[in-house]
């Protein structure tokens, strides 16, 4: 191998290695590395390699991407192809778990739907290309050559992290300073937003198994919030003894709701009033000091009681009290706020009320942990949001751009009709999807080119959720790809950038060969004495990279740690502009966009063991229902089965009732993820799109959606049909055929 000769600070940048532990990089120069060292002889399985026994599996380490959270896989490969994922033990992250979207990456895989070669429009419609043919039409809108002006080109992703960040942003330089929008319907900007303001930190660590009650308003951890197979394995080690309480504010029950000791029905933007009287009622009956509190904050208090309590908030006032017990008798406790309580135009009030019932009972340092920064910034989640998307959205129909390059998010599908995602893209003039399947927004596309699956792609990843020290998950091709005309990002981006600086990137051969490199500038102390090589085959093994020595936390954890007194955590919070119910005599119900842990916001639509999933709470598969509490339905004379028209301000939607009694009176509920137009054989025409209905009201502060903002009318259209779902009758019909026990008698066993 050739040596590659390049400046040390130029190294740092290219392999976004540069920052906070710049000084503690090795100092030798990396090495070209080619593609021949990779080359085999492919022979016949009748003479297989030693380590291939047929009919045995071979168990590869990887990084699932399904999500964000960045969980560890291995990958079970035989006679060359990924059968079966598993969680990895070893990972800090969910530690040999493995949720069920995860487990069906395999169908994204092998889905018969996969993009299997480029496409570029031609009068007017998609037609195939070679991969030479569309890459030279990408080039000619971006290249060099294109006389385009980069200012006017503007990537639109999702949350992207790790060396695909690196080198989009690297793009991004090069063309002359491409903007990048961002969008996720579901994330935390909020939550971070108020966590940066009240911890000090954006990034906190939460530790359930270290509490003795959680409450979590709105955010359904256990399933489709946060990091949530690790939130799971610490939730199994809250549960055993001495058995941990839980308790669930929320407007419709999740699967965090149904596994909690007490289920609190929050009417939708009543999140922040809730913890609010919690706090008053731990100040007014269980000895909680309100000097801990900001005075703007302790102010307020007396604005709120169990007495007034289900009038403001739509839960009982013997719950609150139950809950504020809970809270100040089993200690440490833990607050979380996400979600649902978050999706309000009131969504910052509400999660910096429940963050301030973590300041009043002493939490912070104990099981709310603020963490520093990602030591390497370049390499962090780029996160993604909806006021990102309205942004894009601006700029697009104001004519600022002019190419728009996308992967990573369907935003036609995501967004809300009112936004007019469609007509700003219509507004641009070239449109690129970097994509695996057809959908609603890459058919919208002008040049598409077709992504190696997961299972076929290097890559590197940040969580957005740091589990443990700072760690690199990796990402390993567990197969040869399928198709022979797709191409992993990382691949397209590194050939991208190499048309503006062939001098610094050139000399990688493919994007395998650029991430082998940045082993180089890892820090020394990181590889604990290891040669390059060994820490990058480690890596491998072990499906991730330890890039820094442990970060000191800040100084309030330290303080806390032997239980000492916790430093001074108060911050200068305003007063906060709760709202106040008010009935809506034409919409007089709030409406839940509700998320799922089988489809998501509708990106996993196109795999049939997620269609086939029961819903965890009504166990319905395959279509869209409206779920409605039982008094409710008596009121409008519906039951259960009838076809209703849910309709708003922005459009309306027609779905089968199911009644459920978790959920809020005021409030029905209809999922997320179907009603799709454009995504496969198993997505296509199949029940309804909630999101699509939604107002785009944002957050005061943040300026995020309001996805739980919209009030909705409810009408009988006539017809009713049996809901298709798993199981029987879910009531035991008065036979007591399961026995319960409390956890109070359960302890004494």
């Amino acid at each position: 191998m050739s040596t590659y000769k390049v400046k040390r600070r130029d190294f740092l940048k290219i392999t976004g290695l540069s920052g906070a532990s710049a000084a503690l990089a090795a100092c030798d120069m990396p090495t070209t590395v080619t593609l021949e060292e990779g080359e085999e002889d492919v022979v016949s399985y009748l003479m297989p390699e030693e380590y291939v026994i047929p009919g045995i599996g071979v168990w590869y380490a990887s990084t699932c991407q399904q999500c964000d959270a960045g969980c560890g896989i291995l990958g079970r490969v035989r006679e060359g192809r990924v059968l079966k994922l598993e969680g990895n033990p070893i990972s800090p992250v969910n530690k040999g778990g493995l949720c069920q979207i995860g487990q069906a990456a395999l169908q994204v895989h092998y889905n018969p739907d996969r993009l299997k070669q480029p496409k570029i429009r031609q009068g007017g419609k998609l037609v195939d290309a070679t991969w030479g043919e569309a890459f030279a039409e990408l080039t000619s809108n971006i290249g060099p050559d294109s006389g385009m002006d980069g200012s006017r080109i503007a990537w639109l992703t999702g949350t992207v992290s790790g060396h695909q960040r690196v080198l989009m942003d690297a793009v991004s330089e090069a063309v002359g300073g491409a903007s990048h929008y961002a969008h996720e319907t579901l994330n935390d900007t909020v939550v971070d937003k108020v966590n940066a303001e009240v911890y000090g930190s954006a990034n906190v660590q939460y530790k359930i198994a270290d509490a003795q009650s959680v409450l979590s308003i709105g955010a359904d951890f256990l399933s489709t919030w946060g990091s949530s197979v690790h939130n799971s394995v610490q939730y199994g080690q809250f549960r055993d003894a001495p058995r941990g309480v839980l308790i669930q504010a929320e407007p419709k029950m999740t699967v965090t709701g149904g596994s909690s000791d007490l289920w609190l029905p929050v009417r939708p933007g009543a999140e922040g009033s809730l913890a609010m009287t919690i706090a008053a009622e731990l100040v007014a009956s269980h000895g909680a000091d309100a000097k801990l509190l900001p005075a703007a904050i302790a102010g307020q208090l007396s604005q709120y009681s169990v007495a007034n309590a289900e009038e403001q908030t739509g839960v009982p006032g013997d719950l609150v009290k139950q809950a504020a017990k809970f809270l100040a008798t089993r200690a440490p406790s833990l607050v979380i706020a996400g979600g649902t309580a978050a999706a309000h135009e009131h969504g910052y009030e509400a999660v910096t009320a429940a963050a301030m019932l973590n300041v009043l009972l002493g939490n912070v340092g104990k099981t709310v942990i603020p963490l520093a920064e990602f030591p390497y910034p370049a390499l962090a989640p780029k996160k993604g949001d909806t006021a990102q998307l309205a942004a894009f959205v601006k700029a697009a129909k104001g004519g600022d751009i002019s190419v728009a390059l996308i992967t990573g998010a369907n935003p036609v599908y995501t967004a809300p009709d009112q936004l007019d995602i469609a007509g700003a893209l219509d507004a641009v003039k070239v449109k690129v999807a970097f994509a695996e399947f057809i959908d609603e927004t890459s058919s919208m596309a002008d040049i598409i080119l077709p992504l190696h699956s997961d299972m076929e792609s290097w890559g590197t990843h940040v969580a957005n959720y740091q589990a443990a020290d700072p760690m690199i998950s990796l990402q390993q091709p567990l197969m040869e790809p399928l198709y022979p005309e797709t191409r992993s990002l990382g691949d397209i981006l590194l050939e991208t950038v190499k048309l503006y600086n062939s001098e610094q990137y050139g000399p990688f051969a493919d994007y395998y060969a650029y991430l082998r490199n940045v082993v180089s500038a890892v820090p020394a102390v990181a590889k604990e004495g290891a040669t390059d090589e060994a820490y990058w085959q480690a890596g491998l093994q072990k499906g991730m990279l330890k890039v820094t020595a442990p970060e000191p936390f800040p100084a309030v954890v330290a303080k806390a740690a032997n239980d000492e007194e916790v430093a001074d955590t108060s911050v200068e919070v305003a007063a906060l502009v709760l709202p106040v119910y008010k009935k809506d005599k034409d919409y007089p119900l709030s409406l839940v966009p509700a998320a799922t842990g089988r489809l998501g916001d509708g990106r996993f639509a196109n795999l049939p063991w997620l269609q086939e999933a029961p819903d965890s709470i009504t166990k319905i598969v395959w279509n869209s229902w409206v779920e409605m509490h039982p008094a409710t339905a008596l009121h409008y004379g519906l039951k259960q089965g009838d076809i209703v028209e849910v309709s708003g301000e922005q459009g309306s939607v027609k779905a089968q009732i199911y009644l459920h009694k978790g959920i809020n009176k005021d409030t029905v509920a209809i999922p997320m993820g179907q009603g799709h137009t454009e995504y496969g054989r198993y997505a296509t025409g199949r029940g309804v799109n909630p999101l699509k209905m939604i107002v785009a009201t944002a957050d005061a502060t943040t300026g995020e959606l309001a996805l739980c903002a919209t009030r909705v009318s409810v009408s009988n259209t006539g017809r009713n049909e049996e809901l298709v779902k798993m199981g029987g009758s879910e009531t035991q019909v008065g036979r007591k055929l399961v026995g319960t026990i409390t956890a109070d008698q359960l302890r004494r066993v």
